[in-house]
């Protein structure tokens, strides 16, 4: 059940500032805040949306004697003449307007048809952007005038947005032309963006806490027919079991278990007692391809092996859905014509258990984009009958793969039954050695990028060039990892005091978000005189998304806390790239643009974290609004899920403004350490869907 925020003042480093919204106070209070938000509100708001304000040399209230209103009583006492001249140049600006907007439109006009019809099309699709942002900001303009107090709540999406992935449209795609597989990529630059709110199922139920959630989920919480639940006999899915309202991935059988021993072999075969000691070996993060329903990485969990799963978009029965309602790394991701949201050299292991994907097709495409993001002395680990292949047919694709990664140098350590384990090269020396004109290439310098944003899949050997070419064995293990020692900070022009100051502050950060929600949780429970409120539980918290991730800092402090959480660090393509920081350190993360869709399902995320991201969102042309940004973190957001943003005060005073039409239950805080920046706390109600 959801917890309206309660407003009380912190004591700490993080202290209540603004009223809290309370639903059973809107009736009382509506007037009065309709009078004073519309005031301090668009006054923030505004200065979001222009770049300057005009301010006094002295600002004091004396001197501009500004009244309860916001506005300046001077003005108030100027001379008609003066408001006279106020009004002709309002009239004259927008003369000027009318008429800058119909010598642009004219332009546009001749300049279109003068184009080559070969053009046409690429440019019509950029046209059509264009007029979506002005329609974007003249809608905002719009809220602008009619002040927060007449925003209205946003429309309910329809039932069947419940598990959508925007931008997985594949029959839009085929009809704008899209073929060859592109029509499974992501297609985010046409349609207009979705400004509703995405509702639950009907009969949608919390998940269960950490550890339990893992093994055991609502079926009412995922779109899964129980053919699908029934015919998932794959190694990496286990026996699923569908009772009558939940799935079990639990054993059948307490003295056997396929995961288990699954993994063991592949120990053995890289030359291990077990899994356990994948951590010696150098063994950290895992990218398991096609990862059917998350089992081998949640068993894998237990060793402090982190597994980020991907598969396809699938509307029903999804992988990745179901990995992540288990409390599991997850996202959708593909091998069609685009490299993978990673930097080269991001993976200490690549897994694919009859994933699905034809190695043997497009000339080995999609083997060099597994090698790419595989580290030196990495490990890819295929399991599938092909490699039992007995037809003509199947043993000349085994034959190919065989070869194919002889020539990426990879060292085939060891097959048994369906499954073969390569070791990738730790010696860039290897590529240089093979015989001339062998296939495939090296890449050139100026194809051999960290960012892999939108990139098409590379014909050749990807991330010799780069500076974190360092074999595993050479890395130090988990936890040491997350420190990195000065040589690799250096590779990404840090110096050890850089990270050391990073932590320091994210520890503080994170002990006093414990603190803040604490009362939070806890306010409807009373307690007795001088107690304390109590901890809110380790694992009140799964899934965590950090949108604005820069070092991994909040994911580090998270779990030295002792958090039972798995964070998933995205890097904006506008910032800094940091990425291949975060992966380095050990831990998941991905590249991605905020003014398109997330690459997941709805409801996967029981906390949303952002500091600093509204700023660096606002100091670039944008393509995107605040409210956009806020309603696809709704979508992501489970139900009474929270949401923590920390960025400049009046950013925040204009997301605060924008929550009520999401139905948010939102506070701002202050921050005594910066008197510029504010906290602003926000949790998802859990709404049903009204009956037709």
């Amino acid at each position: 059940m959801s917890r309206p925020l309660h407003n009380r003042r912190l004591s700490g480093s993080i202290q209540g500032h603004l009223e809290s919204q309370e639903p059973q106070m809107e009736d009382k209070t509506e007037k009065r805040e309709t009078h004073i938000t519309r005031s301090s509100s668009d006054h923030s708001y505004l200065s979001l949306k222009f770049s300057s304000r005009i301010l006094s040399d002295n600002n004091s209230p004396s001197k501009l004697g500004v009244n309860e209103n916001g506005f300046s009583a001077d003005s108030f006492s100027s001379s008609g003449s003066s408001r006279g001249q106020h009004k002709l140049a309002l009239v004259l600006l927008r003369i000027s307007l009318v008429l800058v907007v119909i010598l642009a439109l004219t332009g546009s006009f001749w300049w279109t048809i003068s184009i080559t019809a070969s053009s046409r099309g690429q440019i019509y699709h950029s046209y059509r952007r264009l007029q979506e942002q002005l329609v974007s900001d003249l809608w905002d303009i719009g809220e602008l005038s009619l002040g927060t107090s007449k925003l209205k709540e946003l429309e309910v999406c329809p039932e069947e947005s419940e598990n959508f992935a925007p931008c997985y449209n594949v029959s839009e795609n085929l009809a704008l032309g899209y073929s060859d597989g592109n029509e499974y990529d992501r297609h985010c630059s046409h349609g207009l963006r979705q400004t509703c709110l995405v509702l639950p199922p009907a009969n949608y139920r919390i998940p269960l806490r950490w550890p339990t959630g893992r093994d055991v989920i609502w079926v009412s919480n995922v779109k899964i027919t129980a053919q699908e639940v029934l015919s998932s006999g794959s190694l990496t899915k286990r026996m699923m079991m569908l009772e009558e309202e939940q799935i079990s991935f639990r054993s059948v059988s307490p003295m056997f278990d396929g995961v288990e021993d699954y993994s063991h072999q592949i120990a053995e075969m890289i030359g291990l007692r077990n899994e356990s000691n994948f951590i010696q070996a150098g063994v950290r993060t895992i990218l398991d391809i096609g990862c059917g329903y998350g089992s081998f990485g949640a068993h894998l969990f237990s060793q402090q092996l982190l597994t980020m799963c991907i598969a396809n978009y699938e509307a029903s029965g999804s992988q990745v859905q179901l990995t992540l309602e288990r409390g599991l790394p997850a996202m959708i991701g593909s091998f069609n014509t685009q490299q993978l949201p990673f930097p080269s050299l991001s993976y200490d292991m690549v897994h694919c258990a009859r994933c699905g994907i034809d190695w043997d097709v497009k000339d080995g495409l999609f083997l060099l984009e597994a090698d790419r993001v595989l580290r030196p002395g990495g490990y890819f680990v295929w399991t599938s009958p092909l490699t039992n292949a007995r037809s003509k047919e199947n043993q000349k694709r085994w034959s190919f793969v065989h070869d194919f990664a002889a020539n990426l140098c990879w060292e085939l350590l060891s097959q048994q039954d369906e499954t073969v384990v390569w070791k990738k090269t730790a010696k860039r020396g290897c590529y240089f050695s093979r015989k001339p004109g062998s296939v495939p290439p090296v890449c050139s310098k100026g194809k051999d990028v960290e960012s892999s944003h939108y990139r098409p899949l590379q014909g050749c050997i990807g991330g010799s060039h780069s500076r974190r070419w360092i074999a595993i064995e050479d890395r130090p293990t988990w936890p040491s990892r997350a420190r990195l020692n000065v040589n690799e900070l250096k590779l990404h022009g840090l110096l050890s005091e850089d990270l050391v100051e990073d932590s320091a502050n994210w520890n503080s950060v994170v002990r006093d978000y414990w603190s803040l929600l604490s009362p939070i949780l806890f306010s409807d429970h009373p307690k007795r005189p001088g107690e304390e409120d109590p901890s809110p539980p380790f694992n009140m918290l799964r899934n965590v998304l950090d949108m604005n991730a820069r070092f991994g800092g909040f994911n580090s402090a998270l779990l030295n806390a002792g958090k039972s959480v798995w964070v998933m660090n995205v890097v904006p393509t506008g910032g800094s790239n940091y990425l291949p920081l975060i992966l380095d350190r050990g831990f998941v993360g991905v590249s991605h643009d905020w003014c398109e869709a997330f690459p997941t399902y709805p409801r996967t995320y029981d906390m949303v974290h952002a500091d600093g991201l509204l700023t660096l969102e606002t100091s670039k042309h944008r393509r995107c609004s605040m409210l956009d940004i806020l309603v696809e973190i709704d979508r992501l957001l489970r139900p009474e899920g929270w949401v923590i943003v920390r960025d400049a005060a009046t950013l925040i005073e204009s997301a605060r403004a924008l929550t009520a039409r999401l139905k948010w239950d939102a506070r701002v805080m202050e921050i005594e350490s910066s008197n510029e920046e504010r906290l602003l706390v926000c949790q998802k109600p859990f709404i049903r869907r009204q009956p037709k």
